[in-house]
């Protein structure tokens, strides 16, 4: 992560509720980033191209075909180690302590101006870690993610 990305991100979105989906695609654009790929499933993230690399990932915890988004995160960091993987979820408890291998959470329901934020937060930091704006209200860092940050301010 250590400064590798450049904006754009690319952006990968696994949601089940299309109009959501389509919300976060609109907000990431207008960030000035780009969405690569978008999954409703895990079973749709196993038939995304190998080398779609995306940056960064949002990921909602409850998915179609009763998939679950940590099993979609474990895919990403599998495929894609670079990948910072954020949860998107009404339901941050069912989160394990550990995050599972993500980077952090943004709970449901959130303003645009919070998935703003929390984006502008992401891309500082990892584009040029660590962020240098205080972490959003809207974004929650994953304890090791969090210290993963701190480790590198100057």
């Amino acid at each position: 992560m250590s400064g590798r990305a450049k904006p754009p991100l690319n952006v990968l979105i696994v949601e089940d509720e299309a109009l959501l989906a389509m919300d976060i695609e609109a907000m990431i654009e207008d960030a000035g980033h780009r969405v690569v790929g978008e999954a409703a499933s895990l079973y749709e993230v196993e038939d995304l191209a190998g080398d779609l690399h995306p940056d960064l990932a949002f990921v909602d915890i409850q998915l179609a075909k009763g998939t679950s988004g940590l099993d979609v995160c474990a895919l990403i960091r599998k495929r894609w180690a670079d990948a910072i993987v954020v949860f998107v979820t009404a339901n941050p408890l069912k989160i394990p302590a550990d995050f599972a291998g993500g980077h952090g959470v943004i709970p449901k329901p959130f303003s645009r101006n919070g998935l703003m934020s929390a984006m502008r937060y992401i891309e500082e930091g990892v584009c040029d870690p660590p962020p240098v704006s205080p972490q959003p209200a809207s974004f929650i860092a994953a304890p090791a993610f969090a210290a993963e940050w701190s480790e590198t301010s100057p």
